[in-house]
């Protein structure tokens, strides 16, 4: 299928192309023959009108006997004759002399020189007229010559469009090659295209060397598939950890409703409520997150806008009320285009993790690199975490040991959220290096 479509479509553009070819050769091939059948034409007729002249300055002159043979100056031009008012030859070249008279057009008062072609019964002549004297029986010089094989014959034509079919021939020829060669990329990335299913959409098509049209398609076409593929496996992640997250906090309300069902005398329904509301909290708290995660990076909520990072911060902070005190170091005028909603759920995840974890205290720094990347930072006092866990903790429903005693309530997934957060915004998010204590750098292109 793939080959018939770019047979299909280099077809027509070879058609088209040869189509243009012929609109601009056919016109630049008429002109052309016009042109220099003009050319041709006004050289024959300057080289008669010379010589016609020549011919009545030397009769005005006497210097040129009647009677005699007209000397031929010009090789080309050998018919010359001397016509009276009678119509008797006064004189002749040796050429000219038993040929019938060469036309019958005579100059006028206003016109004294003619150029014209006459056809005689044996060939036809490009000739000019010329009046010897300005009188009303002045004789008529006649200078002409065969007229040239270039126009009076097709010959210059047949030349002319014989080219222009064989350059149309040519460009259709190369424009077969080079769309052929253009679209192999495109027929390649079509097959690998068609390879691609649901079931795994991993593949990506062959990006051609270069910054050329075809080349971009081909890192456009593999970007969606990349997008794709997030989004597939952001499913089946949901999926997964629906059946997996939720089947234990629903199991333990469905045991306690179970057993207050079979021993209503003993339950406290105080207290079953409070466990079924702690447990209907948890459920609703992993669903949220579980969706968010789900919609990082799509088009569900992605209104992407200019944001503040130091006014983010601080909006931030003055709707919480946290048990330990954070410090703000917030640098004016660091902006990026992110969603503002996704970016405060980052900033409040990581502050409720800071706030887990720390002894005194938790600072938010906000500042621009060299480089143009904007960072904003949480930091607090507590335990410092492992190098060998930095990576780890921001998988789904990772917990190390040290949170385990201390985050009660938590779905394990703040940090997960704030993972793929950072790379919907083309940024990332690390662990660093800091004097006793955890911090957590994001980073994203600034503008």
């Amino acid at each position: 299928m793939s080959a018939l479509w770019a047979r299909s479509l280099r077809g027509r553009v070879t058609l088209i192309a040869t189509a243009v070819a012929a609109l601009v050769l056919i016109p630049v091939g008429v002109g052309t023959v016009l042109v220099t059948r003009s050319l041709v034409e006004a050289s024959v007729y300057e080289s008669t009108r010379d010589t016609a002249e020549r011919i009545a300055y030397e009769m005005r002159s006497g210097a040129l006997p009647l009677g005699a043979a007209i000397p031929v100056s010009d090789p080309a031009v050998d018919l010359i004759q001397i016509v009276g008012a009678d119509g008797r030859f006064l004189a002749t070249s040796d050429a000219a002399r038993n040929l019938p008279p060469l036309s019958d057009v005579r100059p006028t008062d206003e016109d004294r020189v003619i150029s014209t072609t006459h056809c005689l019964p044996t060939e036809c002549v490009h000739l000019s007229a010329v009046r010897v004297s300005k009188f009303t029986d002045s004789p008529v010089v006649y200078a002409g010559r065969s007229t040239p094989d270039l126009l009076a014959t097709n010959t210059l034509e047949a030349i002319v469009f014989t080219e222009i079919a064989v350059l149309v021939g040519l460009a259709g020829w190369a424009t077969w090659l080079v769309t052929g060669r253009a679209l192999r990329p495109v027929a390649t990335m079509r097959d690998e295209l068609d390879a691609v299913h649901a079931g795994d959409l991993s593949n990506r098509v062959t990006e051609p060397t270069g910054a050329d049209e075809v080349a971009d398609l081909a890192r456009s076409v593999n970007s969606t598939l990349a997008r794709l593929e997030r989004s597939a496996e952001q499913q089946r992640q949901f999926a997964s950890d629906a059946s997996h997250e939720l089947r234990t906090p629903i199991a333990g309300l469905r045991a306690q409703l179970e057993s207050a069902q079979l021993y209503p005398d003993d339950t406290d329904v105080e207290m079953l409520v409070s466990s079924a509301l702690r447990d209907t909290d948890r459920l609703e708290a992993i669903i949220t997150d579980l969706l968010l995660l789900a919609r990082i990076g799509s088009r569900v909520d992605a209104a992407k806008e200019r944001v503040d990072l130091a006014e983010l911060v601080r909006q931030e902070l003055s709707i919480r009320s946290d048990k330990i005190p954070v410090r703000a170091d917030l640098v004016e005028g660091v902006r990026v285009d992110g969603v503002r909603l996704q970016l405060a759920r980052v900033l409040t995840n990581l502050l409720d993790n800071a706030q887990r974890h720390a002894e005194h205290y938790v600072k938010v720094t906000v500042s621009k690199e060299e480089d143009g990347m904007a960072v904003m930072s949480v930091e607090n006092d507590g335990v410092e975490i492992p190098a060998q866990d930095r990576e780890r903790i921001f998988e789904r429903f990772t917990r190390l040991d040290a949170a385990r005693s201390r985050d009660a309530g938590g779905t394990g997934l703040g940090l997960a959220i704030a993972r793929d957060v950072a790379m919907a915004h083309r940024g990332q998010i690390t662990v660093e290096d800091c004097t006793g204590g955890a911090r957590f750098v994001l980073r994203l292109p600034a503008v």
